[in-house]
């Protein structure tokens, strides 16, 4: 048991909860899943397939970028009560360390500063050999939320 205070808004919020998160979207289409939550992380997969390679069979860099912000804007939706704020990406940067060929990549998120107006967000991609692929950093803006904005079910 941990003796991290958890960072989420809602206390009781599970992993099942996220399984059916954003149906339709570009993660769905590349096969993300999500895997751990954590008192101060969490981290969600991708395979490495037909979906996610560039044309010399390695990992593309944008599909890394997918997932680095993918379960970074999910953990800030997570962090703010999303009936009234909204988290929208404003920069996202990556390193490519080493390259995938086959199996799953595992991104693990985890706050570097969570403020009232903005949340960066560490991302490191581990491969299944738990070898570092990418990591990344991702920033992102807390907004009041809009009639227009789509709400989500976490």
């Amino acid at each position: 048991m941990s003796n991290i205070t958890p960072i989420w808004f809602e206390k009781d919020l599970s992993i099942g909860q996220l399984s059916s998160f954003a149906p339709g979207t570009i993660a769905e289409h590349l096969g993300i899943e999500w895997v751990e939550l954590g008192a101060d992380f969490l981290s969600a997969r991708m395979p490495v397939d037909h979906r996610t390679k560039q044309p010399y069979g390695l990992l593309h860099g944008g599909a890394s970028c997918v997932l680095a912000e993918t379960v970074g804007s999910v953990a800030s939706a997570m962090v703010v009560d999303n009936t009234k704020l909204a988290c929208v990406g404003l920069e996202i940067n990556a390193n490519h360390i080493r390259s995938a060929r086959e199996g799953w990549v595992t991104g693990i998120c985890k706050p570097l500063h969570l403020g009232g107006n903005t949340h960066v967000w560490d991302i490191r991609i581990y491969d299944e050999l738990k070898k570092m692929i990418c990591v990344s950093r991702l920033t992102v803006a807390v907004i009041p939320k809009k009639e227009s904005f789509r709400q989500p079910s976490l």
